[in-house]
């Protein structure tokens, strides 16, 4: 395909996402109705909507990408193949929202090929870029419950603890999550794993960190943090 077949196809969806509402339920109903390039094979959907991802700056355009993606998660041959692509749209990541899509979308990834994710995953957290530090954590866990295998907790503590002290808030906000994610599944292991650097959570990490946790343990960290402060 060449760069003007791109360059239409790239002003077709942005014609229909400019010609609804900007918000969730209106563009994943937009995507739902389907494109002219649609019925194309996975691979050159996939290629068109790399091309869409890295030109357009709008955020809702690129979502149409994402939703692409997500159409995919039960495609397991179309994630595996689609990660050495969809790994560098990570580089156009400026927000929470487009960083968080992706997370969903590497995170099934990460099922299917740990060895390939965890070695760009380790890139990111040693990024000076806070979006890559936020993949680096989300992308581990995501939503726990969605998962049908689990890394082990050494590794996915390794992640956390480089990150611990950071100073970017939206890292601090994954720390916080990807600890309560955690406690989800390897709850001891991360109640020990919070006993022992409870004062070096900050407080942007500190309350989803706590979130799940049982009452009395809950009580026993707040004291730990305030005696520790005194």
């Amino acid at each position: 395909m060449i760069e003007n077949e791109f360059k239409s196809l790239l002003s077709e969806v942005a014609k229909k996402v400019n010609s609804i509402s900007k918000n969730a339920p209106s563009q994943r109903k937009l995507f739902k109705e389907r494109y002219s390039f649609s019925n194309k094979s996975t691979d050159e959907q996939l290629k068109i909507w790399n091309y869409i991802w890295n030109s357009s700056s709008d955020f809702w355009i690129k979502i149409q990408a994402f939703l692409f993606c997500e159409s995919q998660m039960k495609n397991k041959e179309f994630l595996i193949n689609s990660w050495d692509t969809i790994k560098n749209w990570q580089t156009q990541v400026d927000n929470w929202g487009h960083c968080d899509g992706l997370s969903k979308i590497y995170t099934k990834i990460l099922e299917l090929s740990p060895s390939k994710v965890l070695k760009q995953l380790k890139v990111w957290n040693k990024s000076n870029n806070q979006w890559d530090k936020r993949q680096s954590l989300v992308s581990l866990l995501y939503f726990s419950r969605t998962k049908k295998t689990i890394l082990d907790f050494e590794i996915i503590i390794q992640f956390i603890d480089n990150l611990l002290i950071d100073k970017e808030y939206y890292v601090q906000k994954a720390v916080g999550w990807s600890l309560k994610e955690l406690y989800n599944v390897y709850p001891q292991e991360t109640l020990n794993y919070l006993e022992k650097n409870i004062k070096n959570i900050s407080s942007i990490a500190f309350s989803p960190a706590m979130e799940k946790l049982q009452k009395h343990e809950k009580e026993k960290l707040k004291k730990i943090r305030q005696d520790s402060r005194v």
